[in-house]
């Protein structure tokens, strides 16, 4: 029988997707893997398989604990109230942590070798989700009359996306949490508006 790991697997995981949050995916060599988790490769092979599992589950991680914020935004009463509650708790995480400042799901992962294309296309997907999650809302928040008839829920939850992609990299390149504040109010000083009783500004959260 093989020996029983001597190493806590969640702490161990927790530490690999801070490594993926400042360096990427490419980025991250097994050596840094190894030094952070403090585990040695035959071990993390053991326990999560190869470099791209550990990624995936890392990301796993990544959207359970701190993006839940997603869930609660489309959970409020309007769209505009949504996209605020988004914006500016992106705007809060991708400054959250000076050591690996921008978003797991975007730092590396707008480009990489042949080898990397499967991390690369499940970032593109696990992005896209969220982005659906989006469109979802917003097309009911046209049925309420929150959002005008004309309104184009798909644009609308492609320039959510952007702008929060945008904020990580600007984030990554050393802007402040107050900026990117700025940048999510500016963002959302032309939300397009229905008729509904809905309808109506929400300050940042």
């Amino acid at each position: 029988m093989g020996r029983h790991r001597e190493f806590d697997v969640e702490k161990a995981l927790d530490a690999a997707l801070c490594v993926f949050w400042r360096k990427g995916y490419e980025g991250a060599s097994y050596a840094d893997l190894t030094e952070a988790t403090g585990v040695e490769r035959p071990a993390l092979y053991s326990a999560f398989g190869n470099k791209e599992a550990l990624f995936r589950q890392a990301l796993a991680r990544y959207d359970e604990q701190y993006l839940d914020y997603i869930p609660e935004a489309l959970q409020l009463p309007t769209a505009r109230q949504v996209a605020a509650h988004i914006l500016y708790n992106a705007a809060d995480l991708n400054t959250r942590y000076p050591n690996h400042t921008g978003c797991l799901g975007i730092n590396g992962a707008l480009a990489g070798s042949d080898e990397a294309e499967p991390v690369r296309q499940a970032l593109i997907d696990f992005r896209a989700a969220g982005q659906a999650q989006l469109r979802e809302r917003f097309e009911r928040a046209k049925a309420e009359g929150d959002l005008p008839k004309t309104a184009k829920s798909d644009a609308l939850a492609a320039f959510v996306m952007a702008v929060t992609h945008g904020m990580a990299v600007q984030a990554k390149a050393g802007f402040s949490r107050d900026m990117l504040g700025a940048v999510a109010e500016q963002a959302l000083s032309t939300w397009p508006t229905g008729s509904s009783t809905l309808s109506g500004k929400s300050s940042e959260p």
